[in-house]
């Protein structure tokens, strides 16, 4: 019997790595002779990076950079096969860099992400695969376009200071610096979200909030953001404001379009597209995922749903292994699941479930294998 074992990771419990290596575990002690390809997996968020490089058999990096308020940071970045560089922005500008009491949207800066494009680009990688997701930026990519070139300047010609707040003084922007390379680069964007860069669902209003800025900034940063953008517009004849997903990290979304011809794709296609899923999961009987709590947010792009849906195409069935379990059968049905398989084995409290998550991990791979593992399932 042949696995493919492609969990994502367990929020706030075990990365994708060990979350699959438990599953894969209990499936050896039920059937030793098992055939197991484990492939951690991510959506385009926090733990993308460690996935594709532990799928593709990568390296892992570490770049020095200008943290979200200034400060440097050591970011996590990897360099894969063939050519491919993986980047997350939340190790660079991301939200959990900046304690709760110090949030400012209004200064935060995306410089440290163009810096990791720029190491990326300098290590060779034609192909750049960057997830945007965990940002304490609103600043519509400005700081990482100047990491890369790009001059913001005022009305006398001065250089614009970090963060979004700055940009409602943009008088001009310079991009005849911008580094030439991104010209002839694959640059895809893990982008899961549809807002435009302004307005009520714009960048500002929608997620200024978490990242400290009251009502007054919000209203400050999306007045300095449509500046922004029509500058943009007139300057470089883009306009890129309401393409579905600008208004993502803090505009980071709007800005990749507009300085590093970008695309934006579903965070979990990128990801099965990276790793060869169809590949892989030809060549099983059995797929099995599975994330922290499986729900109706589940349904919605995340990781089970994508390899779902993948594996629907090929005619592999796929079983979810959740924390919890939060889905009607009409649920597991529609999103094309043989089954949806809960960790716990008892009742037992989220302290125990997590303390236990390994154990438990096996137990589950283990019934699994058991129950469904006598030969390929129709």
């Amino acid at each position: 019997m042949r696995y493919l074992i492609c969990p994502d990771s367990y929020k706030d419990c075990l990365p994708a790595a060990a979350v699959a290596e438990a599953l894969a575990r209990g499936v050896r002690a039920a059937d030793s002779a098992a055939t197991c390809d484990l492939v951690p997996l991510a959506d385009g968020g926090e733990g993308t990076v460690a996935a594709l490089v532990a799928a593709n058999g990568g390296q892992m990096r570490c770049t020095t950079v200008t943290g979200p308020l200034g400060e440097p940071v050591d970011a996590s970045w990897g360099l894969l096969d063939q050519g491919q560089a993986a980047i997350e922005m939340a190790s660079a500008s991301g939200l959990e860099l900046v304690p709760a009491a110090r949030r400012d949207a209004r200064l935060a800066t995306t410089r440290g992400t163009g810096e990791l494009l720029r190491a990326a680009l300098d290590a060779g990688a034609e192909r750049i695969l960057l997830g945007i997701g965990g940002s304490a930026t609103n600043d519509a990519g400005a700081g990482l376009a100047q990491a890369l070139g790009v001059r913001l300047l005022d009305e006398h010609g001065a250089d614009l200071p970090p963060g979004g707040a700055a940009l409602a003084r943009l008088a001009r922007v310079d991009a005849t610096g911008l580094d030439a390379r991104l010209a002839s680069i694959d640059l895809r964007v893990a982008c899961d979200v549809d807002n435009p860069l302004c307005g009520p669902r714009g960048a500002s209003a929608v997620y200024g909030p978490q990242k400290g800025a009251d009502p007054a900034a919000v209203a400050e940063l999306d007045a300095a953001l449509a500046h922004w953008a029509e500058v943009v517009r007139r300057d470089l004849g883009l306009d890129v404001a309401q393409v579905p997903g600008a208004g993502a990290a803090g505009g980071l979304g709007a800005g990749l379009l507009a300085f590093c011809g970008a695309r934006l794709v579903s965070g979990i296609d990128l990801v099965l597209d990276a790793v060869g899923f169809e590949e892989r999961a030809e060549a099983a009987d059995l797929v099995i995922t599975g994330e922290g709590r499986l729900d109706g947010q589940t349904l919605n792009g995340k990781t089970v749903a994508g390899v779902a849906e993948r594996a629907r195409r090929i005619g592999v069935p796929v079983v979810a292994v959740g924390g919890a379990v939060a889905l009607t059968p009409e649920q597991i049905t529609a999103a094309g699941l043989l089954a949806a398989w809960p960790l716990p084995n008892r009742p037992m409290s989220l302290a125990e479930a997590l303390a236990e998550a390994k154990p438990l991990l096996e137990q589950a791979g283990f019934a699994i294998a058991r129950l469904y593992g006598r030969g390929p399932i129709s």
